[in-house]
């Protein structure tokens, strides 16, 4: 790729430009990572996915030491040029814990401890289940058990917290780019616990939310608080 068809895409602060990974036959969403100039150059060379690592700072080539590398079909940017879609053949798991795909919703329900004990019926009511949810992280954030995810990010504090709704709401973002509606449902329910986590860290019960939410009905646009 030349100069002229980089300086199309949009890199942030850090030169790095998030890149969804796709099965090219299924179309199931297999994980999200970032690239550099360096990884993208990599990638279009060798036809495989190579990512930069933002824990390491380093490059890493996908099944570089497991064998599970991904052959890449097609890759494009977006419309705005601020994130990459890439569809690849994989040859094994995407998963380092050896799932297909990073996106595994069971393996999230369970971390977050969370409704497992909704019944069938008030799995259909979005308001018993995020007020079930809301009292499972009171608990976590009372208890503090160990093993529960919702207790390491208590554990790691506010700025640790708002990262990850940042990080939530950017995938959700994506998932609505990629036109993925199963997806977008995953990701907005990851999207509403990490916000209901950085509720209870600021004290703030979730019927606050709906009071203001009431609160708005029947307003017009313009009466709405900017």
């Amino acid at each position: 790729m030349n100069d002229e068809l980089f300086s199309k895409l949009k890199f942030d602060p850090e030169g790095l430009i998030p890149a969804v990974v796709q099965d090219a036959t299924t179309k199931k969403l297999l994980t999200l990572a970032y690239m550099n100039r360096e990884s993208l150059e990599k990638t279009l060379e060798t036809r495989e996915t190579w990512f930069w690592s933002r824990s390491r700072k380093e490059l890493w080539h996908k099944g570089a030491t497991s064998g599970n590398t991904q052959r890449v079909e097609r890759l494009v940017a977006d419309c705005d040029g601020d994130a990459l879609l890439i569809e690849v053949t994989p040859r094994g798991p995407a998963c380092h814990t050896g799932a297909e795909s990073c996106f595994d919703t069971s393996v999230l329900m369970e971390r977050w401890g969370g409704i497992s004990g909704a019944t069938s019926s008030e799995s259909a009511d979005i308001g018993k289940v995020l007020a079930h949810l809301t009292g499972v992280i009171q608990q976590r954030k009372r208890d503090l058990p160990e093993g529960s995810y919702t207790t390491s990010l208590f554990r790691k504090g506010l700025d640790h917290i708002a990262k990850k709704v940042a990080e939530e709401s950017t995938e959700t973002i994506l998932a609505a780019k990629g036109h993925q509606p199963d997806q977008i449902v995953y990701e907005t329910a990851d999207l509403l616990y990490h916000l209901l986590v950085l509720l209870q860290a600021e004290d703030i019960p979730l019927e606050k939310i709906a009071q203001e939410l009431a609160a708005r009905f029947g307003k017009k646009k313009e009466e709405y608080p900017r």
